[in-house]
């Protein structure tokens, strides 16, 4: 068997963030918008960022972000990778890993097979591409809103990058998911949370626990 890599995203605290890293969390993610619970600036998201190991990746998720939040998230220091969650174009996407010098990850909304395929086209233009559910229609956030998708459409999935599986996750069906998807990365937000934004420290253990037991 294959290790599966954990991502836990949404950290905003040192305990939780320490957490994620005791259980074995591969990569940390950290949320600048402002319509999140989880929303961090720029200098507690490096902050937070700096207290990882450099073996960790460390994750900053922004949504459609212009040139200058780009140079001033580097200048900021601290982030290995940038993952876009928003409605960035592959050009746009290769834009920003030009400019950044940084590892760019690419969220896909997936509701429906072609959802799956329109991954495709980013292939040379980022770096990993994160199947997340689509949210629903008017909604605020992007993602981190524990809504899933149907695994089955990636039963099988050979896609041109490196991919990790998202929403709707948590300790009890994360298992599941992983032998439907035979996804190598797993990224939870709001599954391991008490509150939105609020990350609880047994349900990080008890989600990584899920994944290394698989």
């Amino acid at each position: 068997m294959q290790r599966v890599d954990i991502k836990i995203c949404g950290l905003s605290t040192p305990e939780t963030l320490s957490a994620a890293l005791r259980h074995g969390a591969s990569h940390i993610g950290f949320v600048h918008f402002t319509k999140s619970p989880r929303h961090l600036s720029l200098e507690k998201l490096s902050g937070l960022a700096s207290l990882a190991p450099a073996h960790i990746g460390r994750v900053a998720v922004l949504v459609d972000p212009d040139d200058s939040l780009i140079q001033q998230l580097v200048a900021t220091g601290g982030v290995s990778t940038i993952q876009l969650h928003g409605k960035e174009s592959a050009q746009r996407a290769a834009e920003i890993r030009a400019r950044s010098g940084l590892e760019v990850w690419k969220a896909i909304s997936v509701k429906r097979a072609e959802d799956i395929a329109s991954a495709n086209a980013y292939s040379g233009a980022v770096d990993r591409i994160l199947f997340d559910a689509k949210t629903p229609d008017g909604a605020a956030l992007p993602g981190g809103m524990g809504v899933r998708f149907d695994w089955a459409l990636l039963r099988g999935y050979r896609g041109a990058l490196p991919w990790a599986l998202s929403g709707g996750l948590d300790p009890d069906n994360v298992a599941a998911a992983i032998a439907e998807t035979g996804a190598s990365l797993i990224d939870v937000s709001s599954g391991v949370e008490s509150a939105p934004g609020v990350k609880d420290v047994d349900k990080i253990a008890a989600f990584c626990k899920a994944v290394t037991q698989c």
